[in-house]
């Protein structure tokens, strides 16, 4: 679905994907949160059939919450377009900031940080790419902008992180469903390298990609996501996973 902004030169791209036609709710799969004592959501999209199956409809659909380390999706697709980064190998040196996940405590290259999902190297992405750049490319996505137009203030490197910037399930699967088919509004030489590092299982009878991310809520509690999709037989299931 697409959305004409007034006065504007680019469109929007709404990220939402289902619709009442074409779900079925299946809270069946509660049992499965209920045995790992947490809340949350879940959605499969049937690509050949068109169809939706998923739990907890309304926190899938309506309710909005940091996106975590699942923004590295967006973040890597505007550094890449921007030339900020060329390509997998581009190297970031490390800060000499030592953290507590000592993993990150190194030069990196953007391959190694979206596979570990490493916070410092993605923050300094977002400070080179710059604000103006980066409200842009928000703008043009229509990222976050489930109830309000979202915003940047003084917190360029840290918007997803800090409950400022909030998402839906629906947007999740929505923005790797449109990255799958080249759909975003980025070139597809950028959309393939993003594809290519969420890629974590290929073999003769599925690939499966995604992102995770993890993060505390504006509530304190802890958020975890898992957005991507399954391929088997080049037909696509794409799916947004949420856990409190």
């Amino acid at each position: 679905m697409f959305k004409w902004i007034t006065g504007g030169l680019f469109i929007a791209i709404v990220l939402t994907a289902c619709s009442p036609n074409n779900v079925t709710v299946d809270n069946s799969l509660k049992k499965y949160f209920d045995q790992n004592k947490v809340t949350g959501c879940f959605g499969l999209f049937d690509n050949g059939q068109g169809h939706f199956t998923i739990y907890n409809l309304p926190r899938f659909s309506d309710s909005v919450y940091t996106p975590a380390s699942t923004f590295k999706i967006v973040n890597s697709l505007i550094g890449l377009e921007e030339g900020i980064v060329a390509d997998t190998n581009t190297v970031f040196k490390w800060d000499s900031v030592n953290r507590p996940r000592t993993e990150c405590n190194r030069d990196m290259t953007m391959w190694d940080a979206f596979r570990i999902s490493c916070p410092p190297w993605y923050q300094e992405l977002a400070r080179r790419i710059g604000q103006p750049k980066m409200q842009h490319w928000l703008d043009t996505l229509g990222y976050a902008r489930r109830y309000d137009t979202f915003k940047l203030k003084n917190n360029l490197d840290t918007f997803w992180l800090d409950n400022s910037a909030k998402v839906t399930a629906d947007e999740e699967l929505g923005l790797v469903k449109k990255l799958y088919f080249d759909q975003l509004p980025f070139q597809k030489r950028s959309q393939r390298i993003v594809r290519s590092m969420m890629l974590w299982e290929n073999n003769s009878n599925y690939k499966l990609s995604y992102k995770t991310g993890w993060n505390t809520t504006d509530k304190g509690t802890q958020i975890g996501w898992i957005v991507g999709w399954i391929e088997e037989n080049k037909h696509p299931y794409f799916f947004a996973l949420q856990v409190e």
